[in-house]
């Protein structure tokens, strides 16, 4: 059998782990909305439409923070469509994703589910079609206490408190030519500095050079490359930090992997996904410490994650255009994306320095680890497992010293063994994720030193065949299943980790 060893010391922290590392995404596209997160008239649904057990199964994974209302949408969507009465509200085409939009479902309406469902909204603003002053007017929607005209509008349509959103989004992959409203770096550099200025007058903050600071500013995420196979990353994110870098607290990036028979190896390279995450971020990181050197800037600004997942369908659209929430990239994930999807959440985790926000893309429906039938039941994907543990990780993340195996792929060199070690002073916990990407069997020799006393507490594992899956009709054919707990040596143990598997150890003090 193979042997990996892994050491940790408590005292090598990465950083400490942000919980807005394990939030998500709603956009209006399929089903994310429409028949996802909002069906009116389900059994289970309440009188605003929100379907309970869709809430039940998002609070079981975890999620702190959802991004809405996208994505490509927002770049041609009028947030005044979205607020009001509902019968007064336009129905658009929907030119993102070539639907109709009835614009049911909006602002006030997610900011309902969100307080139902326990978790912080962080909001796009429109940098396609829409104006600097629409988001500023936007952000004196959702946070001015009263006394304006659209402080006012939000007042009467139900919303007597301020909604006091921290987290906003200054546009969506605004360096892609499918991007409605597209710019090239250095006008949607100069654009979003102006947007990002009035927003903040807005929220009352008029600048350190003014005196004049509000008690709890806006965080402010600027659009980075959608992906490093951009012509223009890294270029892109060099320019337009350089617009904006003391007005904005994040540089966003975006990443999809996936599976491809037609690649020479392809499942060398999808297992390699997490080594390919590891190197943008890599590269985003550097991008903004020469910013900040040729700034002469104290500020850090961090990057947030905000699109990140498996998206495996290629398919022709089967539905006609136009049609209300069509079935979308409804992709249905195997066991063999589940394994690599622990991968890419380790490597956020092993990140955490400098990646404070990351976004599962999506929660519901649409490229999401949950699943629902209209009118009917719900489904938890493959993918639900590793996200409900490993964003179950608090405190630190601790760095990892390896020894490996490695293969070959068309990302480069990829690690057999991907792991991430987290450790909570206050609980005095540790948590453990772990992949074994070899055809064999591995026996992983771990010591871990500084953490005291430490006594495995539980131990689950998924295994199983790569092409498996859950569906309606066997909703747990795929699912993590407990193991024996191991044994310590002092500050050692062992672990056998199964080929092609995802092992998952809490240990307590």
């Amino acid at each position: 059998m193979k042997k990996t060893n892994l050491t940790a010391d408590a005292r090598y922290t990465i950083g400490a782990i942000s919980p807005n590392l394990f939030g998500s995404f709603i956009e209006h596209l399929g089903r994310a909305v429409y028949e996802g997160i909002y069906e009116p008239g389900h059994p289970t649904a309440d009188e605003a439409g929100f379907r309970g057990d869709v809430i039940e199964l998002i609070k079981e994974l975890g999620v702190p923070m959802v991004r809405y209302p996208g994505g490509n949408f927002v770049s041609g969507y009028n947030w005044r469509d979205g607020v009001g009465p509902k019968e007064n509200r336009p129905t658009r085409l929907e030119l993102a994703w070539f639907s109709t939009e009835t614009n049911e479902f909006g602002t006030d309406e997610f900011m309902k589910w969100c307080k139902k469902a326990e978790i912080a909204p962080m909001m796009a603003v429109n940098m396609g079609t829409g104006t600097v002053q629409s988001a500023a007017e936007l952000v004196e929607y959702c946070n001015h206490a009263g006394g304006t005209t659209i402080s006012e509008m939000r007042r009467a349509n139900g919303a007597d408190e301020p909604y006091n959103v921290r987290y906003w989004c200054l546009g969506n992959e605004m360096d892609g030519l499918w991007q409605i409203g597209h710019l090239n770096a250095e006008d949607y550099g100069k654009k979003a500095f102006e947007a990002a200025k009035l927003m903040r007058w807005t929220n009352g903050e008029m600048g350190a050079e003014n005196g004049v600071r509000a008690a709890d500013p806006l965080r402010l995420v600027v659009c980075g490359s959608c992906n490093r196979e951009m012509e223009t990353f890294p270029e892109w994110d060099r320019i337009v930090l350089e617009h904006t870098y003391d007005m904005v607290d994040y540089l966003s990036m975006h990443r999809y992997y996936m599976y491809d028979k037609t690649s020479p190896r392809p499942l060398e390279d999808f297992l390699a996904s997490a080594d390919d995450m590891h190197g943008f971020i890599k590269t985003m990181r550097a991008t903004i410490e020469y910013v900040r050197a040729k700034l002469r800037s104290p500020k850090q600004v961090g990057l947030s994650f905000d699109e990140w997942n498996i998206w495996t369908i290629n398919a022709p659209r089967h539905e006609p255009i136009w049609k209300q929430a069509p079935h979308l990239l409804e992709d249905v994930y195997t066991f063999r994306d589940a394994i690599v999807f622990a991968g890419l959440m380790n490597t956020l985790l092993n990140n955490c320095d400098i990646v404070k926000i990351g976004c599962l893309a999506q929660l519901v429906n649409v490229i999401a680890p949950i699943m629902t039938e209209k009118g009917g039941g719900t489904c938890r994907q493959t993918s639900f497992y590793p996200f409900k543990y490993i964003a179950s990780a608090r405190g630190d993340a601790i760095r990892i010293f390896s020894d490996s195996d490695t293969f070959d792929s068309k990302h480069g060199k990829a690690h057999t063994i991907n792991a991430a070690l987290t450790y909570d002073k206050e609980t005095r916990s540790a948590k453990l994720s772990v992949c074994n990407y070899g055809e064999e069997a591995c026996e992983l020799a771990l010591e871990l030193n500084g953490f005291g006393e430490l006594t495995p507490e539980t131990y689950i594992e998924m295994t199983g065949e790569l092409d498996a899956c859950n569906t309606f009709s066997d909703p747990n054919a795929v699912a993590p299943h407990r193991r024996d707990l191991p044994e310590m040596d002092g500050n050692r143990t062992s672990l056998v980790l199964p080929p092609m598997s995802w092992s998952f150890v809490t240990f307590k003090e």
